[in-house]
């Protein structure tokens, strides 16, 4: 099997997650701690007793979710033998979780991957005053339509597509009364569903313009490593391997489109067809599914994930 480690990002967040991989396995706790140490601050409490709004700030949220997902990565590696060098074609993240692939696969420290993203969630809050901005899930339109709708509800605002999630799943973001329109459009030209979603600020979009300058400057600070098997990157939807165009690409990823879609279309062309969901909760495995139904998806954030990916490896080849 050829296998894409995947990593989620912002919104598979919940109170509670991780602490079962950290009374369990040794490797998890290492990175609760690391987290907490770079940031100097308790974290993994916060992510473990809440309180859940806390938790869902983008600044505490962004590497909460990174360090459920390096921690599960750790577990396979103690646990399972996993090495990504061998046993990953790509790696690959949504939004955030481009970050999560990159300290998986050795491009970033998870300390430095945890003090970058508090950079990067604080900064993407500040963006836009609170209201002033707004996404809106545009269910049943394909791409194409969803970034029509999305020109056409422009009126001198900023409104663009922000995720390509899947077929028929595209969110577009911008300013509040200009997305408000493209859910009045996208409803008049067929949509299922055309509904705001419970965001704190307009991400992927030309209104975080001023966040992706705070990447800028915080990425030339940072220590960033050729990955040791390629990124398939979120704005290009191709691999990259070359640190500086890594880190290109990281900036431009604030203020462009998340290519989902495309991405898992790559990689299943490139052969891949199996993904591995490392991290909270199992969106990117249900996208996965919908994209290319040849792909098995699985994830792993558990305990009991653990044994299952274990159990999987020393089955005998079908």
């Amino acid at each position: 099997m050829s296998t894409a480690f995947i990593f989620p990002g912002q919104g598979s967040q919940q109170v509670g997650m991780g602490k079962a991989l950290a009374d369990a396995f040794p490797a998890a706790r290492a990175v609760f701690q690391e987290v907490d140490d770079a940031l100097s601050q308790p974290l993994s409490a916060l992510m473990w007793d809440g309180p859940a709004d806390e938790l869902t700030l983008t600044a505490n949220a962004q590497p909460a979710l990174m360090a459920v997902s390096l921690a599960a990565l750790r577990v396979l590696e103690a646990e399972a033998g996993l090495d990504l060098a061998t046993d990953a074609a790509f790696v690959a993240g949504h939004s955030l979780g481009e970050y999560s692939a990159l300290a998986a696969a050795g491009a970033l420290s998870v300390s430095e991957a945890a003090r970058l993203l508090r950079i990067r969630g604080a900064a993407m809050q500040a963006a836009v005053p609170v209201g002033e901005g707004a996404m809106a899930a545009l269910l049943g339109l394909s791409f194409e339509d969803a970034v029509a709708v999305a020109a056409e509800a422009e009126a001198g605002e900023v409104c663009q597509a922000a995720n390509d999630n899947a077929d028929g799943q595209v969110v577009v973001s911008g300013a509040t009364a200009a997305v408000e329109r493209a859910i009045a459009l996208a409803k008049a030209r067929g949509a299922m569903r055309a509904i705001l979603l419970p965001v704190s600020a307009p991400f992927h979009c030309q209104l975080m313009a001023p966040a992706a300058a705070a990447m800028a400057e915080a990425l030339a600070g940072a220590h960033v490593r050729a990955p040791v098997v390629p990124l398939v990157a979120n704005v290009k939807a191709a691999p990259v391997s070359d640190p500086a165009e890594i880190v290109r690409l990281l900036v431009a990823q604030v203020t462009g489109t998340v290519r989902w879609r495309e991405s898992v279309l790559f990689m299943a062309a490139a052969g891949v067809d199996r993904t591995v969901e490392v991290g909270a909760g199992k969106v990117l495995s249900g996208l996965s599914r919908r994209i290319a139904k040849q792909i098995a998806a699985t994830s792993v954030g558990t305990p009991d994930d653990v044994a299952a990916f274990i159990a999987a490896r020393k089955a005998p080849a079908a």
